[in-house]
C-alpha cells in the first residue's frame, strides 16, 4: 500500500500583534518622555571617580568658564512659582504669558532687569542673548534670593506631592528639593566660593558638586 506524502507547508509567524505592542511602546515613550531644556553655556567639570547622578529634583548653580553665574530649578509649577516671587521683591511686572515660558524655560543667566528681554527672545537665540550671570554682590545678591525661593517652593511642592500620595495610600515617589553646583574646571575658584556662601548663609550646608565619571584603575 502506498505511503501518504502529507503536503509540507512552510511555518509562518504573524508579526502584526509584536508591530502594534511596538507602536504603543513607542507612543507610551513619546508621550510620557520630558525632553532636557538646553543649556545656555557649555561647561566641562573636573573629573572624579564618584558615580551618583544628578539630583531630579534640584536648584542648580552653573558657573561658566568665564564666572558668569547660571540658576535652575526643577518643575515648571516651582519655577512660576519661584518667578513670581521674585518679581515681587523686585517690584518687576510679568505677564501670565511670559510667566507661562518662563516656566518652560531651563537655565538663565541674567538679572532681574533683563529676564523680560531674555524670556521674550526666541528661543533658539537665547544662546546669543547677553547673559553677564545673575548678580551676587553684597549690595545686590539676587542669586542668593534665587535660591530662597526656589527652596521654598520646591519643598512646598515635594511636601505636597508626600501627602498627596500617602493619603492615597501609594508609595512617595518624589525625592526633596537638593542643591547642586556646576562649575567648569576652569572656572574662578572664588566664584565658586561665592556661590557656596550663598548656601550656607541661608544655612544650606549640603549639596552636591558635579564632575564627570572617571574610572578607576580597576574598571
Amino acid at each position: 500500500m502506498p505511503k501518504i506524502k502529507m503536503p509540507r507547508h512552510s511555518p509562518s509567524l504573524d508579526m502584526t500583534p509584536m508591530v502594534d505592542l511596538a507602536f504603543l511602546l513607542v507612543t507610551f515613550f513619546i508621550l510620557t518622555a520630558s525632553f532636557r531644556s538646553p543649556e545656555p553655556i557649555q561647561v566641562i567639570t573636573p573629573s572624579s571617580t564618584s558615580d551618583k547622578l544628578m539630583p531630579e529634583n534640584a536648584v542648580l548653580i552653573t558657573i561658566s568658564p568665564s564666572g558668569e553665574v547660571f540658576y535652575s530649578v526643577s518643575g515648571n509649577e516651582v519655577r512660576k512659582k519661584t518667578l513670581k516671587r521674585m518679581a515681587s521683591k523686585y517690584k518687576i511686572n510679568f505677564t501670565e504669558k511670559e510667566v507661562d515660558e518662563f516656566g518652560r524655560m531651563g537655565s538663565f543667566g541674567v538679572s532681574m532687569q533683563n529676564l523680560g528681554k531674555f524670556i521674550n527672545t526666541e528661543p533658539q537665540r537665547r544662546d546669543k542673548f547677553p547673559s553677564k550671570g545673575i548678580p551676587m554682590d553684597s549690595i545686590n545678591n539676587q542669586l542668593k534670593d534665587w535660591i530662597q525661593y526656589g527652596w521654598i517652593e520646591g519643598m512646598t511642592k515635594y511636601k505636597e506631592l508626600k501627602d498627596e500620595a500617602e493619603s492615597a495610600g501609594r508609595a512617595v515617589k518624589a525625592e526633596p528639593l537638593r542643591f547642586a553646583i556646576k562649575a567648569d574646571g576652569n572656572s574662578n575658584y572664588i566664584i565658586v566660593k561665592e556661590v557656596i556662601k550663598c548656601f550656607t548663609d541661608l544655612k544650606i550646608y549640603r549639596f552636591n558638586l558635579l564632575t564627570n565619571f572617571e574610572k578607576g584603575p580597576n574598571d
